[in-house]
């Protein structure tokens, strides 16, 4: 599809019935969105065969496109994965319906009760590249938070989201929900992104979720507001005073569980102290799991870091390191360099973990644990449609419960303002 009229009439009637859904399912209770996330994993499940042939027409088309192993690590789905999808699912039907909840109330002297509760946004676009369990995620939170979602996947994950979208809209028929309240642009065409960037009738909020290329693009050309997910240019700061053991086995997770994801460790920061100690033994340990380290002055690593390694999401078996003098010298680094996504320090010392963690402003600072935490799952969301490194509405792992706004409820009883 490339006649740039059919693109616009093609998004202008998925945005209008996105936004019928959407009115409708502001109400839905809790109970029969439970039921359609229930069907909906019940649906991937009986299908993985189906959603695995996807998946390999995909991987295929990867490789002809010149993808990354790491990439194409994202893309690749089998039943272990298909399970971690439907446990996904699961998990956030179970969860609590956020909409209707009170976040707090009060009386005032006039008379007046209030209570500011939490509704649902309304529509929400994800624009997301390679990993096709995103559909599964960004449509399941969106649905618990009562939002209608349109998902427009990358053109590597075409077919797998495919077949897990068609599950979804099981799942909502099962459950007698409307089915365009979870859609998937049925084109690889790019104009389908440039229009869903303009729909300010229909779309509420956007949420990318990419890289720097992706996220840069919907930033500089969306009229619509958007929840920013930047890249990951997660650091781990190895203090002095860290355990070796605890280091040892939290980097090498840290950097090699899974290199594709936003979450892997991208360089470490070593004290001056344990450079030639502790530090050194981290780098050979990475080395020995076929980890190419680019090392800084005073480091030994495979090769010499250049100037360019440092700030850089390499999402592949690469990692940077360099000395800084003490937790000061890291701090400093990491607001030079960093995305302010998830920074990690390594230290027995609490004095050091606490500055680490109050002179820093990333959505996510973590002591002693491996940045591959940083992840809405983990986090207890169940799933997650992104971690948001902006400051507005969103920060950090985006659940059920983020996809929501408020209002004000107020209550009187012939009450009259003097």
């Amino acid at each position: 599809m490339t006649d740039s009229t059919e693109i616009t009439t093609l998004m202008d009637t998925i945005g209008a019935r996105a936004k019928a859904a959407s009115r409708e399912l502001a109400f839905a209770s809790g109970a029969s969105k439970r039921a359609a996330l229930m069907a909906a994993a019940d649906a991937v499940w009986t299908r993985r065969a189906e959603i695995i042939e996807a998946n390999a027409r995909d991987m295929d088309y990867g490789r002809d496109k010149g993808l990354s192993d790491a990439m194409l690590d994202r893309l690749m789905l089998d039943q272990d994965r298909i399970q971690g999808i439907v446990d996904g699912l699961r998990a956030v039907a179970e969860q609590d319906d956020p909409v209707g909840e009170t976040l707090s109330d009060w009386d005032m002297a006039s008379g007046i009760h209030i209570r500011r509760v939490r509704t649902p946004l309304g529509v929400i676009g994800v624009i997301y590249e390679s990993r096709p369990n995103v559909t599964a995620d960004a449509g399941a939170l969106c649905l618990k938070a009562g939002n209608a979602v349109i998902l427009r996947g990358g053109s590597e994950s075409f077919h797998s989201s495919g077949v897990i979208h068609s599950c979804l809209q099981q799942g909502l028929k099962a459950a007698s929900l409307p089915a365009d309240a979870v859609q998937l642009v049925p084109t690889r065409d790019r104009a389908a992104v440039t229009a869903m960037l303009q729909m300010t009738a229909y779309i509420d909020v956007i949420v990318p979720r990419g890289g720097k290329g992706l996220v840069g693009l919907v930033q500089r050309e969306a009229r619509v507001p958007v929840f920013a997910h930047l890249e990951g240019i997660c650091h781990i700061y190895i203090d002095k005073a860290a355990d070796s053991e605890k280091t040892r086995r939290v980097v090498l997770n840290a950097k090699t569980r899974r290199t594709g994801i936003c979450g892997s460790a991208e360089c470490l920061l070593i004290h001056r102290d344990i450079a030639t100690g502790l530090g050194q033994t981290v780098l050979d340990d990475l080395m020995a799991a076929s980890v190419e380290v680019r090392a800084g002055e005073g480091l030994k690593g495979s090769v010499a870091a250049n100037p360019d390694d440092f700030g850089k999401e390499f999402l592949d078996m690469i990692i940077a390191a360099r000395i800084v003098d003490d937790v000061d010298g890291a701090i400093a680094h990491i607001t030079q360099f960093g995305s302010n996504h998830t920074d990690a320090v390594m230290t027995e010392d609490d004095a050091v973990a606490d500055r680490f963690f109050t002179r820093l402003d990333s959505a996510i600072l973590m002591r002693n644990a491996s940045t591959q935490f940083a992840d809405g799952a983990e986090f207890g969301m169940g799933a997650e449609i992104g971690i948001a490194t902006g400051k507005m509405h969103a920060r950090g792992p985006v659940g059920a419960a983020q996809l929501t706004s408020f209002k004000y409820l107020v209550d009187g009883d012939g009450t009259v303002r003097a």
